[in-house]
C-alpha cells in the first residue's frame, strides 16, 4: 500500500515538474536505449504518462484521433521503457526504450529516415571534421557506432536476404556459434602470424559480437563503461 502511495506521489511530482502546453500535452522523444538512435516523436498527456509509468510500455495521446494509444498494441511493436527523463525546461520528455520491431508505421526502424542534402557547406564541414578527427583520434571508433546502429536497424526491419536478418531469425544459438567460430579463426590467424588474416578475422569477430550484444539488448556503451571502470581501478 505504501508503495502505491509512493508511486502516486512520484507521478504527481512529475506532472507538476512538466510544462504542459495549452492542450495539456508534452512532446516525447523516443530513443533506442541500445543503439541510441532516435526512433520517433509523439505526445503524452497526464493520463498516457501515468499509463506509461504504470505499465512499463509507452502510451501516447493521438492528436489526430483525440484518443490514447498504446504503442504496438496492434502491430506488436511495443516499446519497453528503460528510462524516462525531462529536459531543463520541463517541456520535453526523453524516453529510452527497448524497441520490438520497427518503430515507424512505414516499417522503418526509425521515423527519421528521410535525409535531404544540406549543400556544399556540409561537405566542407565534414572535411574539416575528418581532418580534425584524424589529428585528435576522436573519430577512430566512429564505425562501431555506425555498425551498432545498422545492426539495430536490421534487427527491427528484418530485410529479406540480409545476413544480419538471417542471424537474428536463427536466434541466439546460431549467433553464439558464429562468435565461437570467429574467435577460433582469430586464434588461428594469430598463430599463423598473418596480420592481414588477423585483421580480417578480428573484424568478423567484432561484427558478430555486436550482433550478440544487440540480441541481448546490451549497449556498446555498457562495454565501454566497464572497460573505463577497470582502467581506473
Amino acid at each position: 500500500m505504501s508503495e502505491q502511495r509512493g508511486a502516486a506521489a512520484s507521478l504527481q511530482e512529475l506532472n507538476a515538474a512538466i510544462r504542459w502546453d495549452a492542450h495539456g500535452l508534452v512532446p516525447a522523444i523516443v530513443q533506442d536505449a541500445v543503439s541510441k538512435e532516435v526512433l520517433m516523436l509523439a505526445y503524452m498527456n497526464e493520463e498516457s504518462l501515468g499509463k506509461t509509468l504504470e505499465s512499463g510500455q509507452t502510451w501516447f495521446w493521438s492528436r489526430s484521433r483525440s484518443e490514447l494509444w498504446h504503442k504496438g498494441a496492434t502491430s506488436g511493436h511495443i516499446q519497453k521503457v528503460r528510462s524516462l527523463k525531462y529536459d531543463c525546461d520541463g517541456d520535453t520528455l526523453l524516453v529510452q526504450v527497448e524497441q520490438a520491431g520497427p518503430a515507424c508505421h512505414t516499417g522503418q526502424y526509425s521515423c527519421f529516415y528521410n535525409e535531404p542534402a544540406l549543400g556544399v557547406w556540409q561537405d566542407k564541414a565534414e572535411g574539416q571534421q575528418a581532418t580534425a578527427g584524424a589529428a585528435s583520434g576522436q573519430d577512430r571508433f566512429e564505425i562501431l557506432n555506425k555498425l551498432e546502429a545498422t545492426i539495430a536497424q536490421r534487427d527491427a526491419e528484418r530485410p529479406e536476404g540480409a545476413y544480419t536478418t538471417y542471424l537474428f531469425e536463427k536466434g541466439v544459438d546460431k549467433i553464439l556459434k558464429k562468435v565461437g567460430e570467429e574467435a577460433g579463426e582469430v586464434i588461428i590467424a594469430a598463430k599463423n602470424r598473418s596480420r592481414e588474416e588477423l585483421r580480417y578475422e578480428a573484424s568478423d569477430l567484432l561484427f558478430h559480437l555486436l550482433v550478440l550484444l544487440r540480441e541481448q539488448q546490451v549497449p556498446l556503451d555498457d562495454i565501454m563503461q566497464e572497460l573505463d571502470r577497470r582502467h581506473n581501478k
